[in-house]
């Protein structure tokens, strides 16, 4: 009777049997507030709850006039279950976002169909870490290249979620020509996907074309110094992208040098993660100098890059006159009480600075700053 009646319910969240629970999808159906619906099971559904999970969307789909999101977590739909949601979702022209788990090859060369002729759809994510748990999905080779080509023909797709799907450089490459030509998408999400230098090298070469993406997710990629350095050649070029996030790709000083050198150029980004990439002592001293002269970046992520005492200082000494960046972690890093001293002086005068992670460096000591509203955590 809530349901049917509610007229304030938007987000609806259904777990276990109550996903499969007639009377609530019969309510469900002549509801017409609720905008976002998300399903879970702790386990991969049984194929009798799976059909008749399946059956109850397509009837909602088929009428929802206000549903705008569907989370799908818990479905391994197969081709038979994603072939009947997208007969429903081709006659939808109101979802708006779209999560799916467990797509595999097929699956995926369906879903690239789709958005050739969808015109409603603005995310769409075939990834997912929920609860704790890594889920790897399947699209591989020729589900990645089919999805690649459906951006060339899209053109209201923004937001693209393929971590874990074993892409490969193919596939980097093939999305990489996708943005010279797609005109729509802002956020493109890749980590974990073994591009490669070659992927990544391709990717940079589209970011010197593309204008219209503004978040791209490259991290534990096996990028290697010769991909950074392209996509750190890219940032040069390119005035529109303003989150990058490299995590883990092995990057070394060299590349740390490079994005210094492009950080000195670039005026749009404002967001780069450079976790764990071996940068050393040299590779923080070049982003250090980078710091002292870019006005754009907010947020810096140095973590375990074996920065050491000379990088500590060098950092030190930027943030006396860096006048952007709000958040900075150099967790892990070896800085030891010189550094930290260094740190703590340019505390007494920094006053830009909300966040600093200092965790895990053997400082002696616990750093202060005169600025109340910064938060250290050491």
């Amino acid at each position: 009777m809530f349901l049917r009646t509610s007229k304030c319910l938007k987000y609806l969240y259904l777990d276990d049997e109550i996903i499969c629970n007639q009377l609530v999808f019969e309510n469900l159906y002549e509801n017409t507030t609720v905008t976002s619906i998300d399903l879970y099971h702790e386990y991969n559904l049984n194929d009798g709850f799976k059909s008749k999970a399946i059956d109850a969307l397509v009837k909602i789909l088929y009428k929802h006039s206000t549903l705008t999101s569907l989370k799908l977590i818990s479905i391994l739909l197969g081709i038979k279950g994603m072939k009947i949601l997208l007969e429903a979702l081709y006659k939808n022209t109101a979802l708006s976002s779209l999560n799916l788990r467990f797509i595999g090859t097929e699956e995926g060369k369906m879903l690239a169909k789709f958005l050739c002729k969808n015109t409603t759809l603005i995310s769409l994510s075939l990834c997912e870490n929920s609860r704790g748990s890594m889920i790897y999905n399947k699209l591989g080779l020729e589900g990645g290249k089919a999805l690649a080509d459906a951006l060339c023909k899209n053109n209201t797709l923004k937001e693209l979620k393929l971590q874990y799907n074993d892409l490969g450089s193919e596939v980097g490459k093939a999305l990489a020509d996708a943005l010279c030509k797609n005109i729509a998408l802002t956020s493109l999400y890749l980590g974990f996907n073994y591009l490669g230098l070659e992927g990544g090298k391709a990717l940079a070469d589209a970011l010197c074309k593309n204008t219209t993406l503004i978040s791209l997710d490259l991290r534990d990629n096996y990028l290697e110094s010769e991909g950074g350095k392209a996509l750190a050649d890219a940032l040069c070029k390119n005035n529109t992208l303003k989150y990058l996030d490299l995590i883990h790709n092995n990057l070394e000083s060299e590349v740390g040098k490079a994005l210094a050198d492009a950080l000195c150029k670039n005026t749009a980004l404002t967001s780069l993660n450079l976790l764990s990439n071996n940068l050393g002592p040299e590779g923080g001293k070049a982003l250090a100098d980078a710091l002292c002269k870019n006005t754009t970046l907010t947020s810096l992520d140095l973590g375990n890059n074996f920065l050491g005492p000379e990088g500590g200082k060098a950092l030190a000494n930027a943030l006396c006159k860096n006048v952007s960046l709000k958040n900075l972690n150099i967790k892990s890093n070896e800085i030891g009480t010189e550094g930290g001293k260094a740190l703590e002086d340019s505390l007494r005068k920094q006053t830009t600075l909300t966040y600093l992670n200092l965790r895990l460096n053997n400082i002696a000591f616990k750093i202060k700053s005169n600025n109340q509203c910064i938060e250290i955590l050491q």
